[in-house]
């Protein structure tokens, strides 16, 4: 896997750069509704000047088009364009296209490569790197997929400015995550800059993606399937934000918005179990009050909750083991890990009541 992180079109060149990866110039694009009207054109015009062999196709902007209904159709349609196992499958889009297109690659023809161009923040600093791509069940998020590295990650942050506000604070939830887990230095580079990072001001944006990307290369390459626990210290706050997303029935809820709520959660549940001191969880908490949610969201989606609603629905995250639920906790600012014994429901229960407490008075407050 190589990832490539840009200040020029990231478009550009790509018959060589292409040709430098051993990549056939024979490509199918994967787009959602939202990226085809926005970049289609550009980058289908730019591989057709260059000489590729292309097969377009088109699906829902939404979490839905992550199931086996969308693949099979897709897999019909590439049959259908004479698609064979020469070919490969280039992603542009945010998480649910490039997990869709990771999907079809890695199962079409027994694998084929693929490339990622993330579109979103989300994408460019978490999904698009490491391989590891699903599709949904309708009884959890992610249950069904492979381990399939992307030949190649195309970052441009530029991409960025056609996002609305709420993307970019969905996606700065998996870049705080980093700070979390791996790099205390980090995170004091986001407290200090976050809110030129939302505004997208550069070199700031830029920064803060490439270290993201860097710091999910490096899991990725000493932990590739999740064997040691490293890679699982990926899923700070995932454990909860699987539960909220069910819920939400993944279609209200965005998966970044649901992280900076499992986040906090997480938080809570590492200082209540005696691992994170009270300092370092007023400073993270800190951090957390930066995120803002479409009006009302936090209210339906989290604070009107049954807490043991949650918990039951935490139970169907693929992160369990035995039913007994999976959490990454912090040992300190910087510091993640994966907590190899069971917790105690009623702790599980207390961190959800007391995040529900500090966002209830975030909210107030603004």
């Amino acid at each position: 896997m190589s990832t490539i992180i840009t200040a020029t079109p990231v478009t550009a060149g790509l018959g060589e750069l292409f040709k430098r990866h051993a990549l056939s110039n024979k490509t199918v694009v994967l787009f959602d509704e939202h990226t085809r009207k926005l970049f289609g054109e550009g980058i289908l015009n730019t591989l057709h000047q260059e000489g590729f062999q292309v097969r377009e196709l088109v699906v829902p902007a939404r979490e839905a088009s992550k199931s086996f209904n969308a693949a099979y159709r897709l897999y019909g349609k590439m049959i259908e364009g004479d698609v064979d196992r020469s070919w490969n499958i280039l992603a542009v889009g945010g998480g649910v296209v490039g997990d869709l297109a990771g999907f079809i690659a890695a199962s079409y023809y027994r694998g084929i490569p693929v490339i990622q161009l993330p579109t979103t923040l989300l994408a460019m600093t978490d999904s698009s790197i490491g391989g590891k791509v699903a599709i949904n069940h309708p009884l959890g998020k992610n249950l069904i997929g492979f381990f399939h590295l992307p030949e190649l990650v195309l970052i441009d942050p530029s991409y960025l400015k056609t996002l609305p506000r709420r993307e970019i604070y969905a996606g700065m939830a998996e870049v705080v995550k980093y700070g979390f887990i791996a790099d205390e230095a980090f995170l004091s580079f986001l407290d200090l800059h976050f809110t030129q990072i939302v505004a997208l001001q550069e070199p700031f944006l830029t920064q803060a993606v490439k270290k993201s990307a860097g710091i999910k290369d490096d899991v990725v390459k000493k932990d590739y399937r999740e064997t040691s626990g490293l890679r699982a210290t990926l899923n700070f706050g995932h454990t909860f934000a699987h539960g909220l997303e069910k819920l939400a029935e993944y279609r209200y809820l965005r998966h970044g918005e649901a992280v900076s709520i499992g986040m906090t959660q997480a938080l809570f549940l590492s200082h209540n179990l005696g691992f994170l001191d009270r300092a370092s969880l007023d400073q993270a908490l800190s951090i957390m009050s930066r995120f803002i949610y479409p009006k009302g969201l936090l209210k339906r989606r989290f604070l009107d909750l049954n807490s043991s609603e949650l918990l039951q629905n935490m139970l169907s995250d693929k992160k369990k083991l035995d039913r007994k639920l999976r959490f990454v906790l912090l040992k300190k600012l910087g510091e993640g890990f994966l907590l190899e014994e069971s917790v105690d429901d009623s702790k599980v229960l207390q961190a959800i009541e007391d995040a529900k407490s500090f966002f209830r008075k975030q909210t107030k407050a603004h």
